[in-house]
């Protein structure tokens, strides 16, 4: 069962960035949807799958990442470039450029997920400053197959946010 760590504007955050690391030891792979404002090679960034955000200045950072994980195709940018505080249509179009069944991002501070033809977006909020709601957050996708996605959303402190979860599925890569 192939699991996804993602999280996203931890603006400075050390000591919380390596506990969720330690706590998910388990995952298959690592986003981190840029504005971390750390160091391109600092540990608390080892082994992400980083985009760079607009408060990130460091040359090697990339806009965008593109991997699999298993069968399914991951999308990585920050947001600010693909105007996501306005809408997900420019996101939608890269998406669909390099194939990715999904999409994540950060920027807005906003938790959420929707589904969007067969493209999922997941944003999983802010580790440091949220905006949607007073609970700093990341998030875990997993599935068994691609008819049985699960998404949860957790506390920066490893609580389960019941609020936040989505279950879906996801087309098989053309």
């Amino acid at each position: 069962m192939p699991k996804v760590l993602i999280v996203s504007d931890t603006h400075g955050l050390k000591s919380e960035v390596m506990e969720i690391k330690k706590r998910h030891q388990d995952v298959d792979a690592m986003i981190h949807c840029g504005d971390s404002e750390l160091a391109y090679n600092s540990k608390e960034l080892e082994g992400f799958s980083y985009a760079k955000g607009n408060c990130d200045f460091e040359p090697e950072m990339e806009e965008e990442q593109t991997f699999e994980v298993g069968e399914v195709t991951f999308l990585v940018v920050h947001g600010h470039l693909h105007q996501i505080k306005s809408t997900l249509m420019p996101l939608s179009y890269r998406a669909e450029e390099v194939g990715a069944q999904v999409a994540c991002f950060g920027h807005s501070h906003k938790a959420g997920a929707e589904k969007i033809g067969d493209t999922l977006f997941i944003n999983p909020g802010s580790a440091r400053l949220p905006r949607d709601r007073e609970e700093p957050t990341y998030a875990i996708l997993e599935w068994n197959d691609l008819s049985d996605v699960q998404l949860q959303f957790y506390h920066v402190n490893g609580d389960i946010m019941p609020d936040l979860h989505m279950t879906t599925a996801l087309a098989a890569k053309n």
